[in-house]
Parts: structure tokens; C-alpha cells; sequence
């Protein structure tokens, strides 16, 4: 079979390899598709070097078809379409109080552990949700990320006739976007890229560059002057964390999705002048993945117009290359069948 490896200095190669028969408790599954994942260009550019064991196959937003399962695997079934919530918990302590998703010694799969983009890829069956059979591989490829955004959506407590702000109109930008108004909110997209903007727009969201307009002044209008009841800030940037605090209303939520790997400026006194909240949020749970699985089935939400582009597994190299002069893509996916 055909699997790909990360070996370091921007370098992916596509290597031959056995199949392996699943072991105890595991499942192997016949990949379709792998999302590329903003933590996968970060392994690309050398980032997690140190977290990464070279050489290594990574990704993990993807979707299959079961193959064969490992003695003592009951739940599913050879043909069964799967998806792999990547998160392995089972060095949980009693002091995670429960919450396995963020338990201290949590291990990512296709990060800490080999990943997706390979034809045939063994996973610990725990990990497994199953799909409808209606449920199409190729969308159910984003069921991933999109539980990032229900995930965060549910921990900002959003309600219908809400206004929620999300700064950063990426992939998961228009993802959290995207269920805040499934869930009936009034949604405002902030985003300094034209494309993600022209993108965003066409899809029905009401989007602006903070560049050129003020975004305080322009939400301001747009809610009577109570500003927004939830701010998603997705862009991981100062200037979105400047303004975050200025944009929230009166005892705002602020969701915290980016990634802040080092110490940033926060204006602490609006948190005390307005009563606002700031909410961190990661990965996600059980639930999150349920309902994304139900989103992407009922296919109600313009989820085909998330995928920019479908590549054979054998040109990752290229694919990787073209992500960092394409700036304006929303979701790459690798065939694995190819």
C-alpha cells in the first residue's frame, strides 16, 4: 500500500509499505480522504519537529470505510463508513475530572502517533464514530474541523437572535460562522484577505476587512449599539485581540479558538469595565462530533464550497508547496484511493 511520510525540511515522500492486520481493539480502515489541517502545515514548515517522530505519516481530518477489525471489536463492521476523532486518552488520570478530551496526557493522533494520509491506516477502535450510509465520504472529510467550530460554538453558550462576531475568516472562521447561524445567531465575519472575504460573501455572510472599515463603529450599527454577545477570535493575531475586548458588548463572551503559543498583550480592563468573559476552548468532545456528523448528512450548509481542491495522496509534496503559495484556499483534500 502507498503511505506518505514526513521526514522533515518541508520533505513528504510516498513510500510502499505492508498492510498490517489490525491488533487487539483496533480497527484498519480503508481511507477516502484527508483534510490538510492548519497543524499540518505547521509540521511542514518544522514547527513540531520536536513533537514529531521523523519519519512519520500525519493527518487526521478524514474519512473510510472499514476494512477489518482487531479480536475483541464488537461495534463496527467491515463496510462500515467511519470517521476518526484523533484523540487518545488512555493515559486519563482522576485529576482530568472527567474531561478526556483535554486530560494532561492526551496524545493527538497523526501528530504524537501516525496519521491518516496513507491507504490503509490501524486506529484503536474507541476512536471510531460511525456515518449514515448516505453520509458522503468526501464532505464527511471536514467532519474534523467543523467539530472544532460546534465545539467551540457550544461553549460560547450562543442562542438564536445573538450577534456573534467571529474574527478570522479561514477554514474554521467560516466553519464557526457556519454553525453559529445554524444555530440562529446574526453572524459578522472580520477578515483582512479579499478572497476569504469575496468567499464568505458569496456564501451569504455579512463580511468586512477591519482594514478598511471600523469594525467597533460598523458592529456597533449593526446591533443598536449593544455590540456583539459572542466574539470567536480565530485569527491568533494582536490586532484581533486588540479589538476582540472593544467589539464585545456588555458582558460579551469571548471564545478563545486560536492558538496563542506565546504571552500577548489582552486589554484586562475591559473585562472588568464591561463584565465580559473570556472562554478557552480545545479540540472537542463526543457530543461535538455527533452533532457534526449530523450537520454534514443532512448537508444543509454549503459544506462543498469549503473543498478548494482534490489531490492524489501521491502529490502531497506538491500539494504542501501550493498551500504556502495559495494563501486564500479553504480545504484541501488528498484522495487516498489515488
Amino acid at each position: 500500500m502507498k503511505a506518505t511520510q514526513y521526514e522533515g525540511n518541508k520533505t513528504f515522500t510516498v513510500i510502499e509499505k505492508e498492510i498490517e492486520q489490525p491488533a487487539k481493539g483496533e480497527v484498519r480502515i480503508k481511507v477516502a480522504y484527508v483534510g490538510v489541517c492548519g497543524t499540518d502545515v505547521h509540521i511542514y514548515h518544522g514547527m513540531m519537529d520536536k513533537r514529531v517522530t521523523m519519519p512519520e505519516t500525519i493527518g487526521h481530518e478524514m474519512s473510510g470505510i472499514v476494512d477489518a477489525v482487531g479480536e475483541g471489536v464488537s461495534d463496527y463492521a467491515i463496510g462500515d463508513k467511519v470517521v476518526v476523532r484523533p484523540l487518545d486518552d488512555r493515559l486519563v488520570k482522576p485529576s482530568d475530572k472527567g474531561f478526556n478530551h483535554i486530560c494532561e496526557e492526551l496524545k493527538f493522533i497523526g501528530i504524537d502517533s501516525p496519521g491518516a494520509m496513507q491507504e490503509y491506516w490501524n486506529v484503536p477502535a474507541f476512536t471510531l464514530h460511525k456515518l449514515k450510509e448516505t453520509t458522503d465520504l468526501k464532505l464527511a472529510a471536514l467532519i474534523e474541523p467543523l467539530s472544532v467550530a460546534t465545539h467551540d460554538v457550544r461553549m460560547s453558550g450562543l442562542v438564536a437572535g445573538e450577534t456573534a462576531v467571529v474574527l478570522g475568516g479561514g477554514p474554521i472562521g467560516l466553519l464557526v460562522a457556519m454553525v453559529a447561524k445554524e444555530v440562529g445567531a446574526n453572524v459578522i465575519i472580520s477578515e483582512v484577505n479579499e478572497a476569504r472575504i469575496e468567499k464568505a460573501t458569496s456564501l451569504g455572510f455579512d463580511a468586512v476587512n477591519p482594514i478598511n472599515v471600523d469594525l467597533v463603529a460598523y458592529v456597533k450599527e449593526k446591533t443598536e449599539g449593544r455590540l456583539a454577545d459572542v466574539v470567536f477570535e480565530v485569527a491568533g493575531v494582536q490586532p484581533a485581540l486588540d479589538v476582540m475586548t472593544e467589539v464585545a458588548g456588555i458582558r460579551g463572551r469571548i471564545l478563545m479558538v486560536a492558538i496563542h503559543g506565546q504571552k500577548k498583550e489582552v486589554d484586562l480592563f475591559k473585562f472588568f469595565w464591561k463584565e465580559l468573559k473570556l472562554i478557552g476552548a480545545r479540540v472537542y468532545e463526543k457530543e461535538d462530533y455527533e452533532k457534526s456528523i449530523d450537520l454534514i448528512t443532512a448537508n444543509e450548509l454549503p459544506f462543498e464550497e469549503m473543498i478548494t481542491d482534490v489531490q492524489p495522496l501521491t502529490n502531497i509534496q506538491q500539494v504542501f508547496e501550493s498551500i504556502d503559495q495559495n494563501p486564500d484556499g479553504m480545504k484541501v483534500l488528498m484522495d487516498c484511493s489515488l
